[in-house]
């Protein structure tokens, strides 16, 4: 079984927001693939809602609808994209080979 502090954090919450993990020391595995396609696509995802924020931020007939609108999806993007962050950090973390 893998340490506790060597768990995967995967890029979806479980019931009730709660934080999910992978256990398992096949990185090539069905479920390390598909995290890791789930990341890019977040990933992605902010990428293209950044351009879009920048666009809707320069538009002076932008009303309050939009703008709240780009405030939820940014707030989206920025706990996923921070999710991946985390779990790719603790990754690094994990396979540093100079770690006490």
């Amino acid at each position: 079984m893998t340490a506790p502090n060597e768990l995967r954090l995967l890029p979806w919450s479980g019931p009730e927001g709660k934080p999910c993990y992978l256990d398992t020391d096949d990185k090539a595995g069905y479920m390390s693939r598909l995290a890791d396609n789930i990341e890019a696509v977040q990933l992605g995802t902010a990428a293209e809602l950044l351009e879009h924020a920048s666009d809707t931020l320069d538009d002076q007939d932008a009303g309050p609808e939009a703008l709240q609108r780009l405030a939820r999806e940014l707030t989206r993007a920025l706990r996923d994209v921070l999710r991946v962050a985390v779990s790719r950090g603790h990754l690094l973390a994990v396979s540093d080979p100079h770690r006490p």
